[in-house]
């Protein structure tokens, strides 16, 4: 009789398996670091470096660890490995090593270690520290060390000033000196990383991929690198080639916590936010960050988009602990305590700053134009010359009016480089070189008008006008100085325009224009007009000294000779055309 097999239960299709490779093992490591539990750290460490023993990382994190355990020979030998077997360029591992050396009391080596750290290492990430442990040693040897140079000091302060400007959102003086670093220091990676960063601010994204593509060749696994371009991806709506990248970057788990700081950030921007939360939180929790309030806004931002409600608000909190007097903090805390109950919670950005909308309702209240904190703000003046090559119409007007509220070198650069852009708007065009000439740029300007190269010479553009009388531009700068705090810039330039087309049509039979005030008054009265706000003759008249009468005779002739009704259709088609492209 045949037996029966025993049938096995199928085991349960709900037990999720346990992914076991490098990154586990790191994690698993880090999280014992958090509990001080050396051992197990180091245990975990090891099978990290096992698994990806082609990775300098892992091993870099196994000789740190050793080496603060006090093992410093087996820390030194896994560094020299890294050397020798994995990635010689490594030069930090040389910084490390002389560390090791000193606490082993090998001063000789220990100063032939440093010496070739500082006279390769082009980043100058220990650079400080690198200079007491010289001093130490000098000490210690009772002789000065035979250094002949300091590689990173090539070009690190011309570097510095580059990153300043950068911050300040100087950008187009950063490029240049960014670009001359480079020419000189090909392999300086910090600055080409700055410089694609730059390119990005200024809109000019084709520049900025390929800068971080060299980058990447040079240095395939450069972080700064890899998630500069993940942001460049998304902006450009390459799925594809995102995904990828996010796979790599998820994976990642840096050491040091300027890169922690940085893939945080880029996780954060790229709606990674459960890897943000963790990466913020694991800044706060070191301290290696200081008590910035960006940090805790960041982490609060993280909470927020992960649905820890009360771990933002506590973040936020802190941030308005640490900086009493902004008003961002309470911003984001009015936001979550009015929004708290509703499902679908508005978007927060990372950014430490009140959202671009909020500001500008502040600016519409505020008097004296553009406050200093936005002229300066990086992100302002980088959302500005995004716009101006990306945006539509009405956004590029928009854009070329706050120009004339900035009016620095940075603005005259964008605004003299936006109108030699044959496929821009001409009317655009020329209320930049308008902004231009009011902003102080007296010289002629190369200009694309009308398809064709042009020269624009400092008085208005009118090229139906064979001269330029000096009473003509005394009226027109009259009407202008007069309008300066209470009509924006476009009006401005209307009304220049509106003058040039009234002499270019009445010429050579120009009027006798005696009184300079009365001919300004008519302009300010018609461009007011034109754009639909409230004026009177009576009004004009009060301000400029001069009679109603005299208001009215001028403004009739200026209008009979123009058609203003057909100005005025034609300013609102210009000014509806664009707003409906937005």
């Amino acid at each position: 009789m045949e037996k029966k097999k025993r049938v096995l239960p199928k085991p349960s299709t709900n037990v999720v398996p346990m992914k076991m490779d490098a990154t586990f093992f790191f994690e698993k490591a880090v999280q014992s670091l958090d509990r001080y539990h050396y051992d197990k750290a180091l245990k975990y460490f090891r099978r990290a470096a096992e698994y990806e023993p082609e990775n300098p990382v892992n091993h870099c994190n196994l000789a740190g660890l050793l080496s603060e355990m006090g093992n410093y020979e087996e820390s030194n030998r896994i560094l020299q490995h890294v050397l020798d077997r994995i990635d010689p360029t490594m030069t930090e591992c040389y910084f490390y090593m002389a560390n090791n050396f000193a606490n082993m009391e090998n001063y000789e080596s220990a100063e032939k270690a440093i010496i070739h750290y500082l006279e390769n290492d082009l980043t100058g990430q220990f650079l400080e520290e690198s200079e007491e442990m010289m001093e130490l040693l000098s000490y210690e040897l009772d002789r000065p060390a035979k250094l002949s140079t300091i590689k990173s000091r090539e070009g690190l302060f011309d570097h510095d000033r580059a990153r300043s400007m950068l911050e300040e959102g100087k950008f187009s003086e950063a490029v240049r000196l960014l670009e001359n670093i480079i020419s000189k220091h090909s392999d300086f990676m910090a600055a080409r990383n700055n410089l694609a960063l730059a390119y990005y601010y200024m809109g000019h994204f084709d520049k900025s991929v390929d800068m971080i593509r060299q980058v990447l060749e040079m240095e395939p696994g450069n972080l700064h690198a890899l998630c500069n371009l993940a942001i460049f991806y998304q902006h450009f709506g390459d799925r594809e080639s995102l995904a990828e990248l996010l796979e790599v970057l998820r994976k990642t788990y840096p050491f040091h916590q300027d890169h922690v700081f940085k893939l945080a950030t880029t996780m954060g921007i790229l709606s990674e936010h459960e890897k943000a939360f963790r990466l913020f939180k694991r800044l706060l929790k070191t301290g290696e960050a200081g008590l910035d309030p960006c940090l805790f806004h960041y982490t609060a931002v993280a909470a927020y988009n992960t649905g820890r409600y009360e771990e933002a608000q506590r973040q936020w909190k802190q941030a308005e602990k640490f900086d009493p007097g902004s008003e961002i903090p309470k911003f984001y805390l009015n936001l979550l305590d009015k929004h708290r109950e509703e499902t679908r919670k508005p978007p927060v950005s990372y950014h430490y700053h009140l959202p671009f909308e909020e500001q500008f309702r502040g600016l519409e209240r505020a008097e004296g134009g553009l406050p200093e904190h936005m002229k300066r703000d990086p992100l302002v003046r980088s959302s500005f010359f995004w716009a101006l090559r990306h945006g539509d119409g009405d956004t590029k007007l928009q854009v070329i009016q706050a120009f004339g509220l900035i009016a620095d070198d940075e603005v005259k650069d964008a605004l003299t480089e936006f109108i030699m852009l044959p496929d821009e708007d001409d009317y655009l065009k020329q209320v930049a070189i308008f902004v231009l000439r009011s902003i102080g740029m007296k010289e002629p300007l190369n200009a694309v008008l009308n398809g064709k190269p042009t020269t624009v010479e400092p008085s208005p553009f009118s090229p139906g006008l064979p001269v330029w009388e000096s009473k003509w531009q005394a009226i027109m700068e009259t009407a202008l100085r007069h309008m300066a705090q209470r009509y924006d810039m476009v009006q401005q330039y209307d009304l220049q325009t509106l003058w040039v087309e009234y002499l270019s049509r009445v010429f050579p039979n120009v009027p006798k224009m005696t009184k300079v005030e009365g001919w300004a008054a008519a302009l300010e009265y018609l461009t007011a007009k034109m754009h639909r706000r409230p004026i009177s003759y009576h009004e004009a008249a009060q301000r400029y000294g001069v009679s109603v009468a005299t208001v009215s005779k001028n403004a009739k002739l200026i209008d009979e000779a123009c058609g203003l009704k057909e100005k005025m259709d034609a300013i609102f088609k210009k000014l509806t055309g664009m707003e409906s492209q937005s």
